[in-house]
């Protein structure tokens, strides 16, 4: 029973936030067409709710379930970016590019802002067909009330599920089913979210430090050759930094290194 009431508490937060991102990007494009004049209030059909707030004493239950809902929803918003980023490709792509900047050795360059604004844009790019999925059958019925809630939940579950039994291993799934002490599922779909969450994760993590190493790779043969070269002149004192850096910056410039990283980084989540 105990594991019943913790699936359900995750499940509603999960997809609480799953069906929040369309509506997130939505209402970014109803603002940017108003920022742009090519919007007019109330031509979208969408109004703004009141909000009024008191405190008096109920004994009803209904005020009080009321009540829960609000607190549900609002740990639901202050989780949604985290929980966002772990179920989405994010993590391998801003891993991955974290990495080429050490590989590099540029210190702060590119700055940490855009790495993580790059990641955010490409994570839209990747999980674009999902959200437009989650949008069409789970999020547009349920706003226009032809749908229950319930429904919604699970139509906007289905196809992020589908996006991380791509990428998650199974050896990762079968560590966390054995670890949940669950009965071992016969199909997919008896797998909790719980605990297909975790092993997408950490299967993430391990995809993304296998492109790593094979990024610092080329970077590390020249950091050697540099150094070699600067040991046998004799100038042991002088950093082989300072002379391998330029060399790191021409050739990833001229094999058109984003290209091929984003290129391949996008590919891999096919």
């Amino acid at each position: 029973m105990r594991n019943h009431s913790r699936a359900s508490i995750i499940r509603f937060v999960l997809l609480g936030s799953l069906l929040l991102l369309p509506a997130f990007m939505y209402g970014g494009t109803v603002l940017a067409e108003g920022a742009a004049g090519g919007y007019q209030p109330g031509s979208s059909g969408v109004t703004l709710p009141s909000l009024s707030l008191s405190f008096v004493n109920s004994d009803k239950p209904q005020d009080v379930v009321g009540v829960l809902r609000i607190i549900m929803m609002l740990t639901v918003l202050s989780l949604a970016p985290a929980i966002l980023i772990m179920m989405t490709s994010f993590t391998r792509i801003v891993i991955v590019l974290s990495f080429l900047r050490q590989a590099l050795g540029t210190q702060q360059m590119p700055p940490n802002q855009i790495i993580v604004g790059l990641s955010l844009f490409l994570s839209f790019f990747v999980m674009a067909p999902t959200i437009k999925t989650i949008n069409s059958t789970a999020l547009e019925p349920y706003l226009s009330g032809q749908m229950e809630q319930s429904v919604a939940f699970a139509n906007a579950e289905a196809p992020i599920r589908e996006f991380m039994f791509k990428q998650t291993r199974e050896k990762d799934l079968e560590l966390f089913l054995s670890l949940s002490k669950e009965k071992k599922p016969e199909t997919r779909e008896q797998v909790p979210t719980w605990v297909l969450v975790p092993s997408f994760i950490i299967s993430e993590l391990k995809t993304a430090f296998q492109i790593g190493f094979m990024l610092y790779l080329p970077f590390l043969v020249l950091d050697m050759v540099v150094a070699s070269v600067l040991m046998a002149m004799g100038m042991m004192m002088l950093p082989p930094v300072l002379i391998s850096l330029p060399f790191k910056l021409l050739l990833f410039v001229l094999v058109d290194g984003w290209e091929l990283i984003v290129g391949s980084l996008v590919r891999s989540f096919g």
